[in-house]
């Protein structure tokens, strides 16, 4: 029997019998004297269990387990573990869908930052309207990349620092002031008089818990800092500069 007879027999293709041959999982075969493979009713046996046990969803290694004269598990054993992370994958798939139900029904619709906790976007509805103010923006993008960056067990901890700088009229107002100073000084230097008080304003409507008390490099040249101030105007990335230092100094006291 030649490879292409043995494909069609079983319904794969021949690349797929010459990757398993590859692999280990088929054995390869004696060969003519003209060199072409000469397949036996052994081989078609092994391959269509290949393709029995590759759509139950085993990996090739497990598969290579279950073929193995020394097999390390029994079929039984390997397809209740299969079943096992089926189970696992069902439910995180509930919750992914729950989860993005939640972003289509919430209302407003999805802000612009993409999609978003439904926690981060009632925050973002609840700042008003920001397209006029460029920081206002920047600052939604940033807060929307440190959530989907924050590991999953300091999640809860961030929504509800951004709620307690955000969650208020009084400290919607204060950053909307912020956002305003940090806008007037696109254009200015780092030694601009107004650069203190956007400082002083952004300082206190910065959330405090985001802003190690030890250990943060606030140089222009640190790594991740470097990135966010080369991000702004001299003017703006001295008064963030300044801001951090002053919450840090803060929580320090």
């Amino acid at each position: 029997m030649r490879i292409g007879e043995l494909a069609g027999a079983v319904g794969v293709t021949t690349r797929t019998v010459r990757h398993y041959h590859h692999q280990g999982l088929l054995p390869e075969p004696e060969r003519l004297v003209n060199g072409y493979r000469s397949y036996t009713l052994r081989h078609v046996v092994v391959l269509a269990r290949i393709r029995r046990l590759t759509e139950l969803g085993l990996g090739l290694a497990e598969v290579r387990d279950v073929l193995a004269d020394e097999a390390g598990k029994e079929l039984a054993e390997v397809l209740a573990e299969l079943d096992a992370d089926l189970a696992r994958q069902e439910a995180a798939i509930r919750d992914r869908r729950a989860r993005l139900r939640a972003l289509l029904d919430a209302e407003g619709g999805l802000p612009p930052e993409g999609p978003v906790s439904p926690e981060l976007a009632a925050l973002f509805a609840g700042m008003g309207d920001v397209s006029d103010s460029p920081t206002a923006l920047r600052d939604r993008e940033m807060l929307a990349t440190l959530e989907s960056t924050v590991p999953p067990e300091d999640r809860a901890g961030l929504l509800a620092s951004l709620n307690g700088a955000l969650g208020s009229p009084e400290a919607v107002a204060r950053a909307h002031r912020a956002y305003a100073l940090l806008d007037g000084l696109v254009d200015a230097g780092t030694g601009d008089p107004r650069v203190a008080e956007a400082a002083r304003v952004l300082a206190e409507a910065m959330p405090p818990e985001l802003v190690p008390e030890e250990g943060l490099d606030l140089d222009f040249d640190h790594g991740i800092l470097r990135a966010l101030y080369a991000d702004f105007a001299p003017g703006q990335a001295e008064a963030i500069r300044q801001a951090l230092e002053i919450v840090s100094r803060g929580r320090r006291s």
